[in-house]
């Protein structure tokens, strides 16, 4: 049967018979069958590691199955990659984007499926964008060079990817990570067109309201295995996260905010008036030891510009950093690593880990010194020691020193990450979206070891698009807007609802927002 002889709606598109999958010796995916209907909204769940991300690469063509059957539209397929998946109508957008920094927007999106005539591209990609970009509701310029775009708007790349290949299989993973509410709400409509249509949309995401909201069916995974496939109108958030973590468990609230022996000491971090070439003006602010204190903006409103420049990453053009009572001058990030302050960036692939060396190399790269006899040698146990050790306190998974970090899940990539950084117990953390794109048990240790590092005595400095987030962790919290701060919150006595009016009227002169409340 070809990708245009789809079965009638409802009739399953894909069969999965016994489907197993290992990575060096670790079964990931074990005996999975489960069938796809034609034309409806597969939800797949699971904790970070559960398997949802690689059964849908496996899909998509980007994994072979090492064990089972694949049916596609009736047929049993064979060999199975990425190109043969879309010749049968199954494209993939993943949660890790898998852009041409160096292309634009328009080059990215058509990558593959660029219109030629007698062998020479025939340059449209410009004039096709504009129907992809109606169809899904993003906007964005498309001679804009991808590198120069926010995480956000390359997520919207990635969707737009999707879309353009007219695939009547989208598998859609973790689409949302990076968007605003608004963004996401646009993506759940396309969704639900796309499904009007006949397309089928397989949709990972460890958004579980989204998930009840627009999927029909849903299926839990668990340690690889397939728990449950049922209607979504018969599940609840209560009963996908008992089954996604087995037994009577729930959703577990933050941890609760204990005010730290060190709170009242001197500020770790004092900013005062730091301005950047990169959009940030006049920036005071300070974190005490102890704190926990929170960046909230919307999208684009400068919070990740303004920690890069007390970091060090970017340069500053004015104002005065201080850490520990020390001026700071000359920042950068190896500096800044040598004197306690670390930072944890958005983007864990791209700026944060190096896919190609293992665990253990990747926790210990920026410390090596620091497990290095005289003459250059590795002391071998102390490193293992050290790292196995944090591999056990956030529980990553598999629990193996030198895993191969580019087959992990992306939840077991950050806890990966943050061990990196945590490795020599700083005095000032920056945290950039450090739950991007995890399910809610590795948010639950995350969590909890944001609550450790201030008990602990450290500083840090919170960045999350999760209102919530930073309300449920942080002891105070500053409003940012177009790179500046607009105000300061009391996150236990602020609502989301508070903080989003506050944000959303920061251009209207006929307001008061310096209350940080609704009328």
């Amino acid at each position: 049967m070809s990708a245009d002889e789809v079965p009638d709606r409802g009739e399953p598109c894909i069969r999965l018979r016994g489907i197993g999958k290992s990575f060096g010796g670790v079964s990931v995916l074990a005996d999975i069958d489960l069938d796809i209907g034609t034309g409806e909204i597969h939800g797949l769940v699971g904790e970070n590691g559960a398997g949802k991300s690689t059964l849908g690469k496996i899909i998509g063509g980007y994994y072979s199955a090492g064990a089972g059957s694949i049916e596609v539209f009736g047929e049993t397929v064979g060999s199975w990659t990425p190109p043969l998946a879309l010749e049968r109508g199954i494209a993939m957008m993943h949660q890790e984007l898998q852009l041409v920094p160096a292309l634009s927007v328009a080059q990215n999106v058509f990558l593959g499926i660029e219109e030629e005539r007698y062998g020479i591209l025939r340059q449209t990609e410009n004039v096709r964008l504009a129907d992809v970009m109606a169809t899904s509701g993003f906007a964005l310029d498309p001679a804009a060079i991808t590198s120069d775009l926010s995480i956000a708007d390359q997520q919207k790349i990635e969707i737009m990817r999707a879309l353009a290949r007219e695939a009547r299989v989208i598998v859609m993973d973790e689409p949302t990570s990076s968007l605003t509410a608004d963004e996401a709400e646009r993506l759940h409509e396309t969704m639900l067109r796309l499904k009007e249509t006949g397309t089928t949309i397989i949709y990972v995401s460890h958004f579980l309201d989204d998930i009840l909201r627009v999927c029909d069916r849903v299926t839990v995974l668990r340690d690889g295995s397939l728990v449950r496939t049922a209607d979504a109108a018969d599940e609840t958030k209560g009963s996908l996260v008992s089954a996604m973590l087995g037994g009577s468990r729930s959703e577990t609230p933050y941890p609760a905010k204990v005010r730290s022996e060190f709170a009242g000491e001197k500020p770790v971090l004092w900013v005062d008036g730091l301005s950047a070439p990169t959009g940030v003006s006049d920036v005071s602010l300070e974190v005490r030891p102890g704190e926990i204190v929170g960046l909230m903006g919307l999208v684009g409103s400068g919070r990740t510009e303004i920690v890069r420049a007390i970091f060090g990453a970017d340069s500053a053009s004015s104002g005065e950093v201080r850490l520990n009572g020390i001026p700071y001058a000359n920042r950068t990030p190896a500096s800044s690593a040598e004197r306690g302050m670390v930072m944890v960036p958005e983007d864990r692939r791209k700026q944060g880990l190096v896919m190609t060396v293992p665990v253990r190399a990747n926790m210990t790269l920026p410390h090596l010194k620091h497990f290095t006899m005289a003459g250059g040698v590795i002391r071998a146990a102390l490193e293992r020691g050290r790292v196995q050790a944090l591999i056990d306190y956030f529980r990553v998974v598999p629990a193996r020193i030198d895993g191969d970090v580019t087959h992990y899940s992306g939840g077991n990539q950050q806890k990966v990450l943050l061990g990196k950084w945590l490795m020599r117990d700083p005095g000032m953390v920056i945290l950039d979206e450090p739950s991007r794109g995890v399910d809610v048990g590795a948010r639950q240790r995350i969590h909890e070891a944001i609550a450790d590092l201030a008990q602990k005595g450290a500083g840090v400095l919170l960045i999350s698009s999760e209102i919530e987030e930073v309300l449920g962790l942080a002891h105070r919290a500053y409003l940012v807007h177009e790179g500046t701060l607009v105000g300061e919150v009391d996150p236990d006595n602020a609502t989301t609802q508070d903080v989003l009016w506050t944000l959303f009227h920061q251009d209207d002169p006929n307001i008061d927002t310096s209350r940080g409340s609704a009328p």
